[in-house]
């Protein structure tokens, strides 16, 4: 069950894993919002709250050109499931889905979708909250913005800066996604000097279209 399984509906292909009423997946496609709702909601089920998460123009004060979001499946997956069904338990609710998009998400397109229902608006307020926190907290996705003088790897967590480089395309940049995650407690991203570690990141980080 903790297995992700792909799924193809026309021409994308999707990473998902459900376990009765839970269920998170990866997209590299526009998430259907509606989809997510229709999920969740339930005649056992007196609120349903969805969460979406866009893309940005902006971080600080320079203006984003573009945004690129990078997952490993097996271990990004197991991962928001275990916090879905931990935030199940906790609030009791009726459903929960989680989707979080990867590859380049363009200005103002949702990158995650967290829908949940419950018998009262209180817990679904509540789970849909700590559902996001939990997610950008601790799933193994990291992001890359584009500026207008080179690209920044950083951990998918609000605030932390990352290491920018000046070059259009940079063999290292799954290595320095994946250091950005180890080094985020504490503000900094750290270089690894292990280049066959590195490597290894890199073939592991992305999702391709196929």
């Amino acid at each position: 069950m903790d297995q992700p399984t792909p799924e193809a509906t026309g021409t994308t292909k999707r990473n998902s894993l459900e376990d009765g009423p839970i269920k998170v997946s990866l997209t590299d496609q526009v998430i259907d919002v509606q989809a997510q709702f229709a999920h969740v909601k339930s005649p056992k089920a007196g609120a349903v709250v969805v969460f979406a998460g866009t893309t940005r123009d902006t971080f600080g004060d320079k203006a984003v050109t573009s945004l690129t979001y990078s997952a490993y499946p097996p271990v990004t997956l197991k991962t928001m499931m275990g916090i879905a069904r931990t935030i199940r338990l906790k609030h009791d609710l009726t459903a929960i889905s989680m989707i979080h998009r990867v590859g380049n998400v363009p200005i103002g397109e949702e990158s995650i979708i967290i829908a949940v229902s419950a018998p009262h608006r209180q817990a679904a307020w509540r789970a849909g909250e700590e559902a996001l926190e939990e997610c950008k907290s601790r799933v193994e996705v990291w992001k890359r913005e584009e500026f207008e003088d080179g690209g920044v790897w950083r951990a998918n967590r609000d605030g932390v800066a990352g290491v920018q480089d000046h070059a259009t395309e940079n063999s290292n940049d799954e290595a320095t996604a994946a250091a950005a995650s180890q080094g985020h407690d504490n503000g900094h991203v750290e270089e690894s000097a292990n280049r066959k570690t590195q490597k290894q990141r890199e073939q592991h980080l992305r999702i391709h279209r196929t």
